[in-house]
């Protein structure tokens, strides 16, 4: 008979001594258990490399977002800045334009019209589209629903001119403004010409303005203006009559 030869597990012992009191214990593991606790091991480490990984990849990605949402604000903010900026360019020119065009027809001789034209052509133009003031002046704030009204600047000898042919048919002033004036024009139309400022009024209730009549004479620098049109009762953008004047 052929000896037969029984293979020989290979057993790790492992001796575990208190340093209290000295007592051991020993344990046997096999070969295969410490092989598969190492695989398992190596398979958790990079279970939880790969985690990490993952988590740095999302808070990269975050931030990134993060920056192109706060760079896109800012470009949002710096074009609603040039929004502003060429709207209040665009009304000083206007400003600047009237008050230029005031001034050479006051310096040439006036024509010769006969009454029943020049009737005629008021009639022809209820739309009160003249710039309310003939001093130079910029922009303050725009019109909004919250806010129905322009605000403009003014300065010492500047004049609050009536914007249109019409009736005075209010001249007070309350806790926000020191004068309160307002016009009432053929089509519908009504302007009010509220300064914060005290001014020089020259006009009353009940008097006939014509376009470009004096209703105010500023005495002190930097006055604000809040200028509004209603139609029909209703408020309207004053911009939209003076630009289509021109």
């Amino acid at each position: 008979m052929k000896d037969q030869r029984h293979k020989r597990k290979e057993i790790y012992s492992v001796l575990m001594v208190s340093n209290t009191n000295g007592k051991s214990r020993q344990f046997q593991v096999s070969a295969f258990t410490l092989r598969l606790c190492a695989v398992l091991l190596a398979l958790l480490c990079i279970a939880i490399g790969w985690l990490i990984y993952r988590a740095s990849m999302t808070d990269g990605a975050l931030q990134v977002l993060r920056q192109e949402i706060a760079s896109q604000k800012e470009q949002i903010a710096q074009l609603e800045t040039d929004k502003d900026a060429l709207t209040k360019d665009k009304l000083t020119l206007a400003a600047e334009n009237e008050a230029l065009k005031q001034r050479v027809e006051a310096t040439e001789a006036p024509e010769e019209v006969p009454e029943e034209e020049t009737s005629e052509e008021e009639e022809e133009s209820p739309v009160p589209d003249l710039y309310p003031s003939d001093g130079v002046g910029m922009q303050k704030t725009s019109y909004s629903d919250e806010q129905p009204y322009i605000s403009i600047s003014a300065y010492t000898d500047a004049h609050i001119v009536a914007a249109g042919n019409g009736t005075v048919t209010a001249v007070s002033s309350d806790d926000t403004y020191a004068h309160i004036i307002e016009v009432e024009h053929e089509g519908g139309y009504t302007t009010r010409y509220l300064l914060h400022q005290d001014a020089e009024v020259n006009t009353e209730e009940g008097a006939q303005v014509q376009a470009g009549d004096s209703l105010m004479t500023i005495t002190s620098d930097d006055c604000q203006l809040d200028y509004q049109v209603l139609l029909n009762g209703e408020p309207i953008d004053p911009l939209t009559i003076i630009d289509a004047k021109g």
